[in-house]
């Protein structure tokens, strides 16, 4: 590393040079946004009404939130989100006064069926045994690079785990099957000790707590996270229900999209994994929980009484029109992609989110949202004229978080703890059942020209 006479970085300094191949590049590489439509180009790889453009099958999740009508009109439903055929609000509900929901629903999304009481205990005890790091592992890999973000230091210790194993491009299913579930019991300490390097690195206290086999994941998450290891049901509970509800969002999703076409290239499981993380930490997909928090810090800046309607409706309109926050002119965690009416996640979350800020004594900034999300819905109703818009489960989550003690560096590399189950889920179909190499083609519109010798270049 080279450092400048400023003490800063020389490698990661924006220099005149580069400001002046920045300008070089724009010149010859607009292109024409009508081009798209002039050659037909699904962007974002969705059809002309938003539909995701249909580019494989799978039977580990699915999606429901509208229909279409025999004159092709999309008709908004309330959606409906399925873990192999079964509603997760089902699962959810199913759950209730029972550890391991995340277990069971990793086991569904993994294998097709829900497990027996001995198949759940048994799945549980497997994941126990995987649920340890290489010798030195933590010392070696986490703790001597201190990370800027938890998500990238994860991605490097998944890619060095690698190094430990004894097959790791051994791609059979058995194998990959194998090493699915050791990414799935690893991926909590992989967060937890990322978020203890982080702290460590800002001169703040190092304790490292390793997970009890008796615990299921989310039980383990809390104990590992607090210094006292202490939890109640509750948090635990709400914090199970989380993690089912964000296993699996049906194959089309960004990052597990991301896993399906690396997977289709024959790579190793580590690097199919890490290349879904790579997908997961955008702000656009794992991140959309911190932007709302952020969002609502704002707005609890800007807005002097909460209970005051129309005060708040008028500063929804100044973030809704660019005027306000972050200037883009987004209300966070409200509409999605793929959700019209509703989020069911959302719809089963509500509940956990009223008891727990109840527990917490925050009812005052629960209703707070609840004004937030009413009025919100109906300025992007007038605005945009939809149909409908729902609430995304990243509209509450952040807040649930919170109530639960997690740090926001911690909310997206929680995704990840859940998302691997559905992430490992789609890897195995698609070496099982994909067989092409995923290649979607891109038109060229530059003009074709000859070569022109150095001396007649300006």
């Amino acid at each position: 590393m080279i450092w400048s006479e400023n003490g800063e970085n020389a490698y990661s300094q924006i220099t005149p040079a580069i400001r002046a191949l920045e300008e070089q590049w724009e010149k010859k590489n607009y292109i024409d946004p009508k081009l798209y439509r002039a050659y037909n180009v699904r962007r974002g790889l969705r059809d002309e009404d938003g539909r995701g453009v249909l580019t494989g099958l799978t039977r580990v999740g699915e999606i429901v939130s509208y229909e279409v009508a025999q004159d092709g009109a999309i008709l908004p439903l309330d959606g409906v989100l399925y873990y192999r055929g079964i509603d997760c609000r089902e699962l959810v509900r199913g759950s209730e006064g029972r550890r391991m929901a995340f277990e069971e629903a990793a086991y569904l999304l993994l294998f097709g069926e829900l497990p027996s009481a001995a198949q759940l205990r048994d799945f549980g005890v497997q994941l126990a045994t995987y649920r340890t790091l290489p010798s030195n592992f933590l010392r070696d890999v986490i703790l001597k690079a201190p990370p800027q973000d938890l998500m990238n230091t994860m991605q490097r210790a998944v890619l060095t785990l690698f190094c430990y194993d004894d097959r790791p491009n051994d791609i059979s299913l058995e194998n990959v099957l194998r090493q699915s579930l050791q990414l799935i019991a690893i991926m909590p300490l992989l967060a937890i000790y990322a978020y203890q390097a982080h702290r460590f690195s800002r001169g703040e206290g190092l304790f490292i707590h390793e997970p009890r086999p008796e615990l299921s994941t989310a039980e383990n998450f809390l104990r590992m996270l607090r210094q006292d290891g202490r939890y109640t049901e509750l948090e635990a509970r709400v914090l199970d229900v989380a993690l089912v509800l964000h296993a699996d969002n049906g194959g089309g999703n960004n990052s597990t999209f991301t896993n399906h076409v690396v997977t289709s290239s024959g790579t190793d499981t580590y690097s199919a994994i890490a290349a879904a993380m790579a997908s997961l930490k955008g702000p656009r997909h794992g991140g959309a929980n911190s932007k709302v928090m952020e969002m609502m810090g704002d707005i609890k800046a800007h807005v002097r009484n909460w209970d005051d309607e129309e005060e708040l409706r008028r500063y929804l309109a100044q973030i809704l029109n660019g005027e306000a926050f972050d200037g883009r002119g987004l209300l966070y965690g409200l509409g999605h992609a793929v959700y019209t009416r509703s989020d069911p996640r959302c719809e089963v979350f509500r509940d956990y989110v009223r008891t727990l800020s109840c527990e917490k004594g925050r009812q005052p900034e629960l209703a707070l949202y609840s004004r937030v999300e009413r009025l919100g819905k109906e300025l992007l109703l007038e605005k945009h004229g939809r149909r409908a818009v729902s609430t995304n489960i990243d509209f509450y989550s952040g807040f649930v978080f919170e109530m639960l003690g997690l740090p926001r560096e911690l909310y997206t590399p929680l995704f990840a703890v859940a998302r691997i189950s559905g992430w490992s889920a789609h890897r195995m179909e698609e070496l099982s059942a994909g067989g092409k190499l995923i290649r979607p083609r891109y038109e060229c519109v530059e003009e074709h020209r000859g070569y022109t010798p150095m001396a007649r270049r300006d």
